[in-house]
């Protein structure tokens, strides 16, 4: 069922998001310019789950440049980083120190004047620092800086400075929203909104390339050697092939989607009520949706509407 909101058709359905383990992680660099490129880095090849190490996005920019509220231990320009991994995974607490490692020493650590700070007061914390230290081969040490006891890695271009420890804390993955439209532009010009909605909204991370998904995927395959695979019956160019089986709208051509994952629930759901409302007014916008599989991949349920949501909250009560 849906029903006219704003100037689009909203579903009355839900995004059905499931529990992660996530590290928060900041890095901060001389300027804007080489922070980007240590965030491209530490954040590719982190879009989905389904085969990436992680899901990875950007938080906020903060410090010099971005969120003033937000004072880097360094006072330099400094970008927010969260690096998720699902909660039903058994080996989720190896699999994200892996990713962290992996990640931030291979692209943080080797990015000219970039730094690395974590979540030092969260608990349970990898010793991260003392591990990617090793790579000073001896000459790595450990010293007071910024109010912190911080390792310091001699490297050619200079040193390389990361705390010790990285904190890592429950979240949410798989918040979802679907932007179906008349044509491609307009439902890329719909999740782009959409994305810049959920950039403002602290807390949340996107993950695809751009924010925007142009693929949803559906659990299992007619393949057997897949686990996901495109989901067809939202296909618009197989309206036809499918017949009654499309459950793409006969008026929509084109459907992006965003991945909205968080530091807890009540974050990406403020993200997905802006971004619907940031993509509401878009020419050529006919409806919004999302993903969910009834409660089978997680039970933390994010409404479209906010009526539904709090007829659930009172049920709940």
């Amino acid at each position: 069922m849906s029903t006219q909101q704003h100037q689009v058709e909203v579903d009355d359905t839900y995004a059905e998001a499931f529990r992660s383990i996530f590290a928060e992680v900041l890095i901060t660099a001389r300027d804007r310019k080489w922070l980007d490129h240590a965030v491209h880095a530490a954040t590719g090849h982190a879009s989905s789950t389904i085969m990436c190490d992680c899901e990875a996005g950007v938080d906020r920019y903060v410090g010099p440049g971005g969120d003033a509220s937000y004072a880097t231990p360094d006072g330099r320009p400094g970008v927010l980083v969260q690096f998720h991994v699902p909660r039903f995974r058994k080996d989720r607490v190896a699999a994200l120190e892996k990713a962290l490692l992996a990640r931030i020493s291979q692209n943080v650590l080797t990015c000219p004047t970039a730094r690395c700070f974590g979540s030092t007061e969260v608990e349970p914390y990898f010793k991260l620092g003392r591990k990617i230290a090793f790579f000073g081969d001896g000459f790595e040490h450990r010293e007071p800086r910024f109010e912190r006891q911080m390792w310091v890695i001699p490297t050619m271009g200079g040193e390389f400075l990361i705390d010790r420890r990285f904190g890592y804390q429950d979240g949410i993955m798989g918040g979802n929203l679907w932007f179906m439209a008349a044509t491609e532009d307009a439902a890329i010009v719909a999740a782009e909104r959409a994305v810049e909605a959920t950039n403002a909204t602290p807390g949340v991370i996107t993950t695809f390339p751009g924010g925007v998904a142009s693929s949803a995927s559906k659990a299992g395959s007619r393949y057997p050697f897949l686990f996901a695979s495109t989901y067809e019956a939202y296909c618009p160019t197989l309206k036809q092939v499918l017949g009654d089986e499309s459950r793409v709208p006969a008026e929509v051509n084109s459907i992006m989607e965003i991945i909205i994952n968080g530091r807890d629930l009540a974050a990406v759901r403020d993200a997905t009520m802006a971004s619907i409302d940031a993509a509401s007014a878009v020419p050529g916008m006919i409806r919004i949706s999302a993903g969910n599989y009834g409660g089978r991949l997680g039970k933390s349920f994010i409404h479209l509407r906010p009526e539904s949501a709090a007829a659930e909250a009172a049920a709940a009560s």
